[in-house]
């Protein structure tokens, strides 16, 4: 059985993020980069999959330009075998992505796809519900607990007021939330191993897909920065003048 797990290279969510002058962008030179910390927890289900016997091989994938060889090597520190990296300079929005991996999903004939719910950079929560749609495959989303048994994922997930737990047959795509597990650090020994361990380059547009971006950014701005004071109020009539005169936030 074989484990596919897509890894997303972004900047480190420790960093305090800095908007480009021109609200363009967020700025990336000199920056700490990361794996996506939800990408993460689902490459740590992985290895522990792998670990119980269930699954014979971690394949972990990426798409980026040349820096993102040091995140699949994080990745294959932390646990994964065999690296994938898909290399195009084009910013993929989800769709995209999704077409990629799926067919990376059918070429390495893979049994679990997990990826993390979403990137902490854009938020967008869609790649893993767009590759298994492609896919035609089962999906459970948000997963706090997996279990695979008899060809089938056992996966309980966090809803409005409780859980709930559902029975997917393989193959089957799997997102992750932050409850599912906590990863390990990656060890000196493993850091030492992971950079011998295969990578293998593949060219996006050599796959003959669609992939070019359907949306246009027009501005980023920064959130206005609060204030670090607390103003008390004798009664609710001057916080009501107050949040709507001088804050703008009653109207």
């Amino acid at each position: 059985m074989k484990a596919f797990v897509a890894v997303k290279r972004v900047i480190d969510y420790n960093v305090k993020i800095r908007v480009k002058e021109d609200g363009s962008g967020v700025e990336k030179d000199n920056v700490k980069m990361s794996i996506n910390p939800f990408d993460e927890i689902a490459l740590e289900e992985a290895v522990r999959l792998k670990e119980k016997g269930i699954v014979n091989e971690v394949l972990v994938v990426s798409i980026g330009d040349n820096s993102v060889k040091e995140t699949i090597r994080a990745a294959l520190a932390i646990g994964g075998d065999r690296g994938i990296h898909v290399v195009t300079e084009v910013a993929l929005e989800p769709l995209g992505v999704a077409k990629i991996l799926a067919e990376i999903c059918k070429k390495e004939a893979i049994n679990i796809a997990l990826l993390g719910k979403q990137a902490i950079d854009d938020d967008f929560n869609q790649t893993g519900q767009k590759l298994a749609a492609i896919l035609n495959w089962p999906q459970v989303t948000f997963a706090s607990k997996v279990e695979i048994k008899d060809e089938k994922a056992i996966v309980t997930r966090e809803i409005d007021g409780g859980l709930e737990t559902l029975e997917a047959n393989l193959p089957v795509v799997i997102t992750s939330d932050l409850r599912l597990n906590e990863p390990r650090y990656a060890s000196l020994p493993n850091i030492m191993k992971a950079k011998k361990k295969e990578i293998t380059e593949m060219n996006a547009d050599e796959l003959n897909i669609d992939f070019k971006p359907r949306l246009k950014t027009i501005k980023i701005i920064s959130p206005k920065e609060r204030g670090g004071t607390v103003k008390m109020f004798s009664n609710a009539e001057d916080l009501v003048k107050t949040l709507r005169d001088k804050e703008g936030l009653i109207k």
